[in-house]
């Protein structure tokens, strides 16, 4: 019972710091997406200025944890989230982890750069690196307290334990009972509907950064006596702790808390009384690891994918098509001088160094295979290589020759590779990084302790290979072997990615459930893929041991694979010549660095690591930057608009297809003046739009799937032509007139479409030009929010000629909308005509790319959905604006901040009253959207733009959502309503205008609607 007992609170000391570091993990990445790999870094940072301040500089513990923990943490989470995280949210998944594994590598190492150069400018400061045994918080010596016999607990486990609850129910106050905490759990609900609040994600953003480094830095502070001052320790308790978040899922905080404080508990007792593994070296501290892969196999949960989108679209190629000396002449130069070089210029000393870069640049090959081709991110490269590398000098120890213990060493890596993946790859992005680096420092605790394998603390001689007369022994015949080898294998890739099975693996990359569908098996490609990527590394890890002519179980244990990692993503992984480039830089940077600028050790990881902080500007690396910005200013010279990313799901097929219609506008010809007229609205360079399905379609549809506010089934085509409509009484929305016969039309069925009476000016008519609406004419020359024809009301929202898209793919053409006061303009159009697109554009979620959204009279274009909000611009989203997680009181109280004005909804509407306590996502769908309506009523907005608000509702709920939207309308909103349910929305409209292919086809009063009309904004023809 006593060895219980001691196990228990002990455990509870290691889960409070496991419980707050999970807590920091869990808002950070709430709040922005991002798996912050550098917490434990951040942690570790203010350990060692606590123990400056404390040890070195003499100051009180107290008051020097409080200045670490309420300032310094919290404003490097502030300035980092600022310079980096900002940036990151933006790019894909793997520049994101690489980034932040960057800068794990790098904070150390400033760190204690900082210390040297501070006590070389003759501060007194104490030695950081690797202590252990330091005072904490508390009395120093710490003292102790028996509770029974054989169970006793010191002051630095107290005060762990106290800080913890306190820290705790702050938190549950703070998230629970404060309006700071109400928007910061709605930013973790739906960030995007938090900004269509006009409440700034990115300042909630920044706050719980500020926090989470606050809770890094507390737990840094509180682990010193725990863990000392060890780099590596602190990470690994951060990857110990990631299995905690694992358990809130990244979302629930208090199952977070719970988890660590679990999780502290579990693990020892498990390396208490796991008597079964007393035999296995290693076991005892490699239970953590054996956690996180559990739990990250157990309580991962992978997201639905809808396979019509890549993730990570590709960057452009500038040199698709080439001819072969262009696109590789200047890596065979290359080649060509250094292999040279090594005879000619370089020391025996540089030609070794070189010879290790290639070396190291085979090795960083497999990333290229792994990452590049599968978007998968290994952490465990460095297991395979000390794997292979072991094996083989094993085997060479038992005389087998060279050549067949590298083939044994690679196949033993390919064996381990695929043992790995197996359970592992069932996981993605950031999950499947954690397991595979949780299954290398397992590797390192327990499979090379094993003394067969290890060959004890000396390790295994690996000689260098004698062939004939070819004696690889001089560095200078060694490099020119490795370059050989590198030149095969970048040659034997770029095959690869140009068969049919590297088609099949880039498919699997972009768009895994088309690729299945499609007959590709993706399990069998993946598991390919890093099997193939295990091989590489364990074949240049058995070459980079021969050049070091030994091998220990320690020359590259799981953390020099983070470095690795970082280097080579850094520099582009998508190809296999930008990996070599980085071996060689990750072997001569350092000693250029001693020779020239500084002899500290701690510099080149600094910026090795800070190197992956680039990837926030150029995810594809700094070497595919090059030859893109080169293709940019090439392009501008020439006047021409360079490409942009490939559109994600398109492929080269969409750029084919837009190409394809470039050649004139359709074949309807404007009403007004000649034939020749511009259609109203067409792109400025004149080509129409791409066709259906094509580039900005599937985009849009699937950004907007991730926002929350998509059309359904979106598949943008153009108007084949557009005409000037207006609408006789002055009133409503203006957009294009009457369009010619589409391209998709039957031949003998096309048909204009009516007129509008009064659509055009009769000077216009006759210039023969564009026409110009008469309503937005008029609105124009009354001035901001002036009157017009229609008896004085103002315009509220109007857009003027607005051309958006996604990923340059355009899917709004040149649409002009207007909606006034107490007014009701529906937009009607079929699945993909660009309706959401409109909506988003009008609520600041889309920047346009042409044309300018007008708020009262206020030119609005560059305003965000936040600005767009506080201005009255309130969006309604398609599929419900309500935050799920929040209860109905708390999404009430987010609009209505008075109670009084709460209860007045409430009276409205009893059943709302009566559920004030439940989930907004337990409600049914009719009762979600009356709860996003229900506080309108209340505060009326100058805007309301409802996305097809009844959007599987039942008929009954439809009528009494319409008759909520009538009353708003009354009150004096102006409200701009996209539907697909025509029938209903006429019943409320005032205005009508068909959207079509991104432009408005007609725009008109309700009375103006005729059944032909109607079935050819939805058809494309008439009955």
């Amino acid at each position: 019972m006593g060895d219980l007992l001691v196990f228990v609170l002990s455990g509870l000391v290691s889960g409070a710091l496991y419980a707050l570091l999970a807590t920091g993990l869990v808002l950070s990445y709430s709040a922005s997406g991002l798996f912050n790999f550098a917490h434990g870094a951040t942690a570790y940072l203010c350990a060692l200025t606590f123990y400056e301040l404390h040890s070195g500089l003499g100051r009180p513990a107290v008051p020097a944890a409080l200045l670490v923990v309420c300032v310094l943490a919290p404003g490097l989470g502030w300035g980092l989230d600022r310079l980096m995280f900002r940036r990151l949210a933006r790019v894909g998944e793997t520049a994101q982890i690489v980034a932040t594994i960057g800068l794990l590598v790098a904070l150390p190492a400033a760190g204690l750069w900082a210390v040297d150069v501070l006590t070389e400018a003759g501060l007194p400061l104490k030695p950081a690196e690797n202590q252990f045994g330091l005072p904490g918080v508390g009395p120093s010596p710490a003292r102790s307290w028996q509770l029974a016999d054989g169970v006793g607990v010191d002051s630095d486990q107290l005060i762990t334990w106290a800080v913890t609850a306190v820290v705790a129910a702050a938190l549950w106050v703070l998230l629970r009972h404060t309006r700071l905490g109400l928007r910061l759990r709605a930013a973790v609900d739906n960030r995007s509907l938090t900004e269509l609040r006009g409440i700034s994600a990115d300042r909630l953003s920044s706050v719980a950064w500020m926090i989470s480094s606050a809770l890094a830095g507390l737990a840094g502070v509180l682990a010193t006596p725990l863990l000392g001052l060890s780099a590596h320790d602190f990470t690994l308790f951060l990857f110990v702790s990631a299995t905690a978040a694992v358990i809130g899922r990244f979302a629930s905080v208090p199952l977070a808390f719970a988890g660590g404080l679990g999780l502290g508990v579990v693990q020892n007792l498990v390396a208490g009384y796991a008597s079964f593994a007393e035999g296995i070296t290693g076991f005892r501290t490699a239970v953590p690891f054996l956690i996180l892969f559990g739990g990250l196999l157990v309580l991962t949960r992978r997201a639905r994918t809808a396979g019509v989108t890549a993730a990570e679209p590709p960057p452009p190629d500038h040199l698709a098509g080439a001819p072969w000396g262009r696109r590789w002449g200047v890596w065979a130069a290359g080649a060509v001088l250094l292999g040279t070089a090594f005879y000619t210029v370089t020391t025996p000393f540089w030609s070794g160094l070189l010879a290790q870069g290639l070396a190291i640049g085979l090795v960083f090959m497999s990333f290229t295979v792994v990452t590049g081709l599968g978007a998968m991110v290994s952490l465990a490269q460095a297991t395979f290589v000390t794997g292979a590398a072991l094996v083989a000098g094993l085997l060479m120890s038992r005389g087998w020759p060279f050549a067949a213990a590298l083939a044994a060493g690679t196949c033993a890596a390919a064996a381990l590779g695929a043992l790995v993946a197996l359970p592992a790859l069932r996981l993605g992005g950031r999950s499947l990084a954690l397991a595979t680096l949780a299954l290398a420092f397992l590797a390192d605790q327990v499979l090379f302790q094993m003394r067969w394998l290890r060959g004890g603390d000396a390790g295994w001689a690996v000689p260098r290979p004698v062939f004939g007369p070819v004696d690889l022994s001089d560095d200078r015949a060694f490099g020119v072997a490795l370059l050989v080898l590198v030149a095969l294998v970048a040659a034997a890739l770029g095959a690869l990615r140009n068969s049919p099975s590297g088609r099949a693996m880039l498919a699997v990359r972009s768009a895994p459930a088309a690729a299945m569908a499609s007959g590709v098996s993706v399990l069998r490609t993946k598991l390919l893929l890093f099997t193939l990527s295990a091989g590489l590394a364990g074949f240049g890890g058995v070459l980079y041991a021969s050049y070091n002519t030994r091998i220990t179980a320690t020359d590259f244990t799981a953390m020099t694979g983070l470095v690795w990692l970082a280097v080579v993503v850094a520099a582009g992984v998508r190809r296999a010549p930008y990996a070599v480039v980085a071996g060689l830089v990750f072997a001569v940077a350092p000693r250029l660095l001693s020779d020239y600028v500084t002899e500290s050790a701690h510099l080149p990881v600094i910026l090795f690591g800070l190197a992956g902080l680039a990837l926030a500007n150029d995810p594809d690396g700094y070497c595919a930057s090059l030859p893109a910005r080169r293709a940019v200013a090439l392009a501008g010279r020439r006047g021409n608009r360079p490409p942009g990313r490939a559109l994600a799901g398109a492929g080269t097929a969409g750029a084919a297809a837009a190409r394809a219609g470039r050649g004139g506008a359709g074949t309807g010809a404007a009403q007004a003046g000649d034939g020749g007229a511009v259609p109203a609205g067409a792109p400025a360079d004149g080509a129409p739009p791409a066709p259906s399905g094509v580039g900005g379609a599937r985009t849009d549809r699937a950004r907007a799937a991730r926002d929350g506010t998509g059309d359904r089934g979106r598949g943008v085509e153009p108007a084949s032509a557009a005409g000037p409509p207006a609408d006789a009484a002055g009133r409503g929305g203006v957009g294009q007139g009457p369009a010619g016969p589409g391209p998709g039309a039957p031949a003998g069925r096309r048909r204009a479409v009516p007129q509008p009476r009064a659509a055009v000016s009769g000077r216009a008519a006759a210039a023969g030009g564009r026409a110009v609406p008469r309503a937005r004419a008029q609105a124009r020359a009354a001035g901001p929010g002036g009157p017009t024809a229609d008896g004085g009301v103002p315009v509220a929202l109007e857009l003027r000629g607005v051309t958006a898209g996604y990923d340059g793919g355009t899917v709004l053409y040149g649409v002009d909308l207007a909606v006034r006061r107490g007014e009701i303009l529906a937009v009607l159009g079929p699945n993909g005509a660009g309706k959401s697109t409109a909506c988003r554009v009008a609520a600041g979620l889309l920047p346009a790319t042409g044309g300018a959204v007008v708020v009262a009279g206020r030119d609005a274009t560059r305003d965000g959905p936040v600005r767009r909000s506080r201005a009255g611009v309130l969006l309604a989203p398609e599929g419900r604006g309500i935050f799920p997680a929040l209860t109905i009181e708390e999404n009430l109280a987010l609009y209505l901040e008075d109670p009084g004005e709460r209860d007045v909804v409430y009276g409205r509407f009893p059943r709302l009253r009566e559920r004030r306590a439940v989930a907004a996502g337990a409600l049914s769908g009719g009762e979600q959207q009356l709860l996003a309506l229900a506080p309108l009523l209340q505060r009326p907005p100058a805007v309301l733009i409802a996305d097809e608000p009844s959007l599987g509702l039942a008929p009954r709920v439809v009528e009494e959502v319409f008759a909520l939207l009538t009353e708003l309308r009354d009150a004096g909103c102006a409200l701009l309503l996209v539907e697909e349910k025509a029938a209903e929305v006429l019943g409320i409209a005032d205005t009508v205008a068909y959207l079509a292919r991104g432009r408005v086809a007609w725009c008109g009063p309700r009375a103006e609607v005729e059944q032909d009309r109607l079935t050819e904004a939805y058809l494309g023809m008439a009955p």
